[in-house]
């Protein structure tokens, strides 16, 4: 199935393009989504944490994705 993964912050920077059309395995989680992502994106290979959204609504790696979805990847965020 293709999801399209739009990527913000550093993510964007290291893939060079803010959205990536991603094929999975249907189903396949948020997780499947991400690691998808880390496979295309040599860069983003070491970043396994990060903050994840499905439809414009934040959520977890065991989240399903349908096909169509679209699936929001940020990097963690601290502060205070």
């Amino acid at each position: 199935m293709r999801v399209s993964v739009l990527l913000f912050a550093r993510y964007r920077e290291a893939a060079g393009a803010p959205i990536l059309e991603i094929e999975v395995a249907d189903p396949a989680t948020l997780r499947a989504v991400w690691d998808a992502v880390r496979q295309q994106v040599p860069a983003l290979r070491g970043e396994a944490r990060p903050l994840l959204a499905c439809n414009r609504a934040y959520a977890r790696p065991e989240t399903v994705v349908q096909p169509g979805d679209e699936v929001a990847v940020f990097p963690p965020v601290s502060g205070g």
